[in-house]
């Protein structure tokens, strides 16, 4: 189904778009009309400008983890701070014995620590949601482009780091890894 027309000399060439997987480049247009593509040079640059931008989805996802790991990480050493103080004696324990010590804390981001989270997650969205428009076109050259691009930033941006508990005695969980799948749109 081909939206474009060949008109007159003089006139501009109309947008090739079709909904069906296609190898177009010249005169392939992507997202607007002003996203044309006049040359083989045109069409390389968008190759690899979707290469970049699937990279850039794959950093956004692991800035997000990284925060959120960040995070958690300066509250467990307030905590620790905390718990190593010793337990002042309470009015209402026995004898002046310390009170129980919570087993668990409750912890919430700050506002601020929300907001970058909330903005982080929004990049990552928006970026996702453009690679997903750009695959709509069915354009073979451009869903190859996408997988390069998913590959290389997962090597690039995702590189898995392992940590092994040998004495499980004190706590220990284990093996730790992979913990969770690619999703589409963030």
């Amino acid at each position: 189904m081909d939206h474009g027309s060949h008109s007159a000399i003089g006139e501009e060439v109309a947008c090739k778009i079709d909904m069906l997987w296609n190898w177009y480049t010249i005169d392939a247009c992507f997202l607007t009309t002003s996203w044309r593509i006049q040359n083989q040079g045109m069409m390389v640059a968008t190759c690899i400008g979707v290469i970049l931008m699937v990279v850039c989805l794959e950093f956004l996802r692991r800035l997000g983890k990284e925060y959120d790991n960040l995070i958690q990480r300066q509250f467990q050493r307030h905590v620790a701070a905390q718990s190593t103080k010793p337990p002042s004696p309470s009015p209402d324990s026995c004898a002046g014995l310390p009170a129980a010590v919570p087993q668990a804390v409750i912890y919430r981001a700050s506002p601020l620590q929300q907001v970058i989270r909330s903005v982080i997650h929004a990049a990552t969205f928006g970026v996702a949601y453009i690679i997903m428009l750009l695959a709509m076109y069915f354009n073979g050259y451009i869903i190859i482009s996408i997988f390069i691009g998913a590959g290389i930033g997962k090597f690039l941006c995702d590189w898995m780091v392992v940590k092994v508990v040998l004495n499980k005695e004190n706590g220990g969980k284990g093996v730790t890894g992979i913990e969770e799948t690619t999703v589409c749109c963030g």
